[in-house]
């Protein structure tokens, strides 16, 4: 597929309130690794190659596992996630897919068993973040396999 355009040059005032946000989850008391796991599983379920390249890189480069990430999308039938990092990813496969999904008290509740309530916003806010950049660059067919993350900021 061809590049349709380069949004970041295009228009980077567009793009301020992404980093911001991406700044504050950063900042948050996520994990680094969870927060990679959530970023990766939004993107295979929207199909985003650049972002499942872009996330599978960033994951090894931070210690993760092949087993852990060639296993994400099935990771309901693992047990190489903790209960904390399942919670998760619950919670972004039913944000991501919220047109098909009731946001059901019960995962809820079990969300915040792992969570506190400031957790809980920075997870919901990385949710909302990748999906945004997902369509970005779906949208915009940035090129999978560019991605270098010795290269990124």
């Amino acid at each position: 597929m061809k590049k349709r355009l380069n949004y970041q040059t295009v228009a980077p005032e567009a793009l301020k309130g992404m980093l911001e946000l991406e700044k504050y989850v950063a900042g948050s008391s996520l994990e680094h690794s969870l927060y990679e796991l959530v970023k990766l599983r939004a993107s295979q379920i929207n199909g985003c190659a650049y972002c499942i390249d872009m996330h599978s890189k960033d994951a090894r480069k931070a210690g993760e596992t092949e087993q852990r990430l060639y296993a994400l999308t099935a990771w309901k039938e693992t047990s190489f996630y903790t209960d904390r990092e399942r919670a998760a990813l619950a919670w972004t496969e039913a944000m991501t897919l919220i047109s098909g999904n009731d946001m059901s008290d019960g995962l809820y509740q079990e969300v915040t068993k792992h969570f506190s309530e400031k957790e809980l916003v920075a997870l919901t806010m990385s949710i909302i973040a990748i999906n945004g950049w997902n369509r970005l660059a779906i949208s915009f067919r940035v090129e999978p396999g560019s991605y270098n993350p010795d290269e990124s900021v």
